[in-house]
């Protein structure tokens, strides 16, 4: 069954047909599909991705090795989804690869949607002492993007930052870093962004 609908994903030769195709296999909820539902990330059709997306979100930590192992190091659009799909599950098995996506991956799609992410993990998941370094490295990746020149890099980090402060250990640093922002930021869209974190 599962294979007939994956076939049928393959097969799919209109945007319309593969988006229907997409949402016939993402119904399965079987983890056979998960390859291919990564693999739609990559074909240039917004609306089946979001479904993909959608599907691979809801089948949550089992889809997460894959999400990451299958991750598009030459399509950026599908890279970007495969983030979002990994901020969205808040697995910290993702912290390496959201890490190194905000602070270093050319497409800004991409490092937005790690930025938010890493504000997101579910720590409590790890085990210590990882459950207690683990939110300090993406603490100190937000920071150092909160510096990017890109404002819509500065912006995600503080939607990162606003998140991770429910860490009631970094708050101290994660304030200090958004009152610097808010009196030297350049960008009054940043600060205002800044000013909704305090709220």
């Amino acid at each position: 069954m599962t294979e007939e609908l994956i076939r049928a994903v393959a097969l799919a030769d209109t945007p319309a047909k593969m988006v229907t195709a997409v949402q016939n296999l993402a119904a399965t909820k079987d983890i056979a599909a998960i390859p291919t539902l990564i693999a739609v990330f990559g074909y240039n059709n917004p609306a089946a991705a979001v479904v993909a997306a959608a599907a691979l979100t809801e089948m949550g930590e089992v889809a997460v090795p894959q999400l990451i192992s299958q991750i598009d190091d030459y399509n950026y659009g599908a890279r970007a989804y495969s983030i979002r799909t990994l901020a969205a599950i808040a697995d910290p098995r993702a912290l390496d690869l959201l890490v190194s996506a905000a602070a270093t991956d050319f497409a800004p799609s991409v490092r937005r949607a790690a930025a938010k992410g890493l504000g997101n993990l579910h720590w409590h998941k790890l085990d210590f002492p990882e459950s207690h370094t683990a939110p300090k490295r993406a603490l100190e990746t937000l920071i150092f993007i909160s510096q990017d020149s890109e404002w819509s890099i500065r912006y995600a980090a503080v939607v990162g930052l606003q998140a991770l402060a429910k860490n009631s250990d970094l708050q101290q640093p994660i304030f200090a870093r958004l009152n610097e922002m808010l009196t030297t930021d350049a960008e009054k869209s940043v600060r205002a962004r800044v000013q909704l974190a305090y709220r």
